[in-house]
Order: structure tokens, then C-alpha cells, then sequence
């Protein structure tokens, strides 16, 4: 597929790197030579400096034969006017990023006069991940297919589990709950694992099940599951924004601190709900005296990453708080992995993840079957959802009798409606929807499973 993306920053540069993981023929646009090059060097795209809102820079980069084009500049005036002419001279698929809260209420008006096939936020695409981790406070991910009714859950095996040094037969064994642990990160290595798989202390899997379902086994494993009842936010940004209203809207209690005294006296009126106190939050006096130790959730979201991850920390040595951490710049990633500072977000992860979906998507028509698509554990791994077709060659073979290819599971089937957990005499019909989780990535086709 042609893709033009306009903007090479943090998220643009992510976003090209997994399309071209995908195959797709890419074109950069930004104003900022070094950035265009340091991509054209290390990527195989076609690179061009200039406006991006320039229409002779759109033709330059082809835009009449694109199929889609992706704005993703810092600027959001400037990404919905490129969008614009490229479905005016292009006719082609676009998507814009947009942040500024104002625009964001007028996304639907905006879609349908621009033309536009997507509109995407990553402030509150991070808002939303952290609300749906402070639902399950034992998580440290949470991904969900089958309109929401198949989750993925990733957490940690603390010490003193149950689960230390237990085979996954083991767990079967002492669960009624019909789950699959479907990933095992171990260090920097990770594992599809089979029954004789042992667990690990410090070990961090991810379980696959029905929602109730994936309720009901962290009950019999003695972890948490009811949802935080107080939060608090250090930074009053637009992701604390979003946040604290989707938190609100749950019953939450919330408290932002934030350094601005302007920005205080605009949450204040647009949060009521919520306690805003103007502060340094990277002072740890005022974060004891405004009752850090006592609430259930403390999130990190100013726009500085080095202070979100020393806040955790802290956090983290003063109690138990579900720990939600904010950052931008995935040269931290390693580092990061090695610290227990609970949930990390990435949001320009978030939204290259959401539009490589959207990608995805649109080559249904072109041969892909994939609805859903997630990238976990550092892209080391994908979870997809696959439709299948009257020509899969397995229609009601047992999964027990086919030839998988090594570190392919499948987790679940659903068929008109009623979904199971796969297991060895499960069968697979045409019209099922079916998640699959790999560590052998880049299937565009369920027929790319089988050995």
C-alpha cells in the first residue's frame, strides 16, 4: 500500500517504522531535514523536506496514487489542512492527530466535513489505557478483542505467589476458571508456553480468557480486582485532563497537581469534581502532606519523562498504589523494563498501534483477513483477530490434528455469537472469528499460522 505520513517526530517515526515492518511503500514529509533523513538512512522510505500542507509537496510525494495519507505533526491546524488536500487532489484515505481538546469535541463534525477516516488523540489515547488499568489494578496491561468480551491481561508474579515455581499444568489443575496463559516475558526472553512450562517469581504473563472469566482466576490467585477508589494525578495536561474525567465519570476520587496557576484555574472550572492543588508535584513534602499514602492509584503525567519515572519510584518505596507512568521517548525502554514501577504508557505507541490496525484493515479488501491487531511485549509479540474464510483449509479439523507453525496459539473461537477458549478438540468454522497470539510476526492471513 502507498502511505504518505507527514511529520517525522516521536510518533511519526514509530508509526514508520512498523508500516514499513508491514511491507507498505512510505513517504515521509517534515520540514526538519536531519529528522527525514535520519529515517530515509535507517528505513527503506522515499523522504522529501518541505510542508506537508503544500500541495505541490503532496504531488511531489505522490499523493494522487497514495492510498492513504497520515498527518502526525505537532501542529493541529496543520495536520487537518494537509489531510483536506489530499482528499481534494488525492481522493485517498486520511488520518489526522489531533490533541487540542476543543478540536477533539468537534471530531465527529470534523470527520465527516474533512473527510477524514480517523482522528486520533494520543493524549487521550493514554488516558484511556491508564482508566482501563485503574478498572483492574493488578494489571500492567490490558488489551481486548471481540468488542471487549476476550481480554488479554498482563501482570507480574510477585514474590511469594502462588504461582512461584508452578507448571502451567499445575494451574489448570487448581483453576476453574477457563483461561489460557498465552505469554511469558522472562528477562528479555518471552515464551509461548506449553503445559510443562514452569513459572517463575518476577516472571510477567499474559492470561487470555472471557472477561468474567479472567475475573474469576485472579480471585482463586489471591489478586486484587476491584477498581481503585482514589487517584492521584501529578501534571494537568491534556492526558491528566481526559483522564481525570473519564476517572470522575467512574466514581473515582480524583486529585491533580499541577505547577501552573492558570492551568489550575482551567481544571478547576472544567473538573469540578475533582481537588486541584496549584504545587510542585516533584515535591515529595506536599506530595505526603496532600495524602500520597493514602491513595489507591498514583499516576505520573507531566511532560517530563525522567521526573514521571523518578515519581514512581518514590511512589513506589512510600506504599502500594497502582503505579501508572507516562513516557514519551522509548530510549528508555530497557531501562524502564528492569524497574518495578507498575504500568508504563506510551503514547505514541498507542497510536501507531491504532493506526497500523487501521492499516490492516483497510487490506481486508485486498486479501487480509485480520480485524484486530495488537503489538505486546516491546513488538517482540502479536495478538490478532482473524476472520475466517469458506477457503481455510483446517474447517472442522480438530486444532490437536493441524500442522501449526512453533510459537503460534491459538486462544479463542468465536462462532456466531458464543465464544470458547480453543483447546486441542476445538474446531474452527467458516465465518468464526479467531484471536491468535505469535511471537512469529507480521501475519497478514490466517492461513500464515499453519506449518
Amino acid at each position: 500500500m502507498r502511505i504518505i505520513v507527514v511529520g517525522c517526530g516521536n510518533v511519526g517515526s514509530d508509526l514508520v517504522d512498523n508500516l514499513c515492518a508491514e511491507g507498505h511503500d512510505i513517504t515521509v514529509i517534515d520540514e526538519n531535514e536531519e529528522a527525514v533523513n535520519d529515517l530515509v538512512n535507517n528505513l527503506d522510505v522515499m523522504g522529501i523536506v518541505g510542508n506537508g500542507a503544500s500541495l505541490s509537496i503532496l504531488e511531489e510525494a505522490g499523493v494522487r496514487q497514495a492510498q492513504l495519507l497520515i498527518a502526525v505533526t505537532g501542529s493541529d491546524e496543520l495536520n487537518l489542512l494537509c489531510c483536506l488536500i489530499a482528499k481534494k487532489k488525492g481522493n485517498c484515505h486520511t488520518i489526522a492527530r489531533v490533541i487540542n481538546p476543543v478540536y477533539n469535541k468537534e471530531s465527529i463534525y470534523l470527520r465527516s466535513e474533512l473527510g477524514l477516516s480517523m482522528i486520533i488523540n494520543p493524549q487521550q489515547e493514554a488516558a484511556r489505557e491508564a482508566s482501563r488499568l485503574l478498572k483492574f489494578p493488578s494489571a500492567m496491561q490490558i488489551d481486548s478483542f471481540t468488542k471487549g468480551r476476550v481480554e488479554l491481561i498482563k501482570f507480574k508474579i510477585e514474590e511469594g505467589s502462588w504461582l512461584c515455581n508452578k507448571s502451567l499444568k499445575e494451574v489448570g489443575r487448581n483453576s476453574t476458571a477457563n483461561v489460557l496463559i498465552a505469554v511469558v516475558e522472562r528477562g528479555e526472553k518471552v515464551f509461548i508456553p506449553g503445559g510443562d512450562f514452569i513459572l517463575r517469581e518476577g516472571d510477567a504473563i499474559t492470561v487470555a480468557g472471557l472477561t468474567s472469566k479472567n475475573i474469576a482466576f485472579f480471585k482463586q490467585m489471591g489478586f486484587p480486582t476491584s477498581k481503585v477508589k482514589s487517584a492521584m494525578i501529578v501534571g494537568g495536561g491534556s492526558t491528566a485532563f481526559y483522564l481525570a474525567s473519564d476517572l470522575i465519570s467512574m466514581g473515582v476520587k480524583v486529585k491533580i497537581i499541577e505547577r501552573d496557576m492558570q492551568r489550575c484555574e482551567e481544571l478547576s472550572e472544567a473538573l469540578p469534581s475533582a481537588s486541584i492543588i496549584h504545587g510542585d508535584g516533584t515535591n515529595t513534602s506536599l506530595l505526603m502532606e496532600e495524602g500520597i499514602s493514602n491513595e489507591g492509584a498514583f499516576l505520573t503525567m507531566t511532560g517530563i519523562d525522567e521526573e514521571n519515572i523518578m515519581l514512581a519510584m518514590y511512589a513506589k518505596s512510600i506504599g502500594e498504589h497502582k503505579l501508572i507512568t507516562k513516557v514519551h521517548r522509548v530510549a528508555y525502554d530497557e531501562i524502564i523494563g528492569k524497574m518495578d514501577i507498575g504500568s508504563v504508557i506510551y503514547p505514541k505507541y498507542l497510536v501507531s498501534e491504532k493506526i497500523v490496525r487501521y492499516v490492516r484493515a483497510m487490506q481486508n479488501s485486498v486479501g487480509s483477513n485480520i480485524e484486530t491487531l495488537y503489538k505486546m511485549c516491546d513488538g517482540k509479540v502479536e495478538s490478532l483477530e482473524f476472520v475466517i474464510g469458506e477457503d481455510f483449509p483446517l474447517i472442522d479439523v480438530p486444532l490437536k490434528d493441524a500442522k501449526i507453525k512453533p510459537n503460534v496459539l491459538i486462544c479463542s473461537i468465536n462462532h456466531k455469537g458464543t465464544i470458547t477458549m480453543a483447546g486441542g478438540n476445538s474446531v474452527i468454522k467458516p465465518g468464526d472469528t479467531v484471536v491468535v497470539i505469535t511471537t512469529e510476526t507480521g501475519f497478514s492471513d490466517f492461513k500464515d499460522i499453519l506449518a
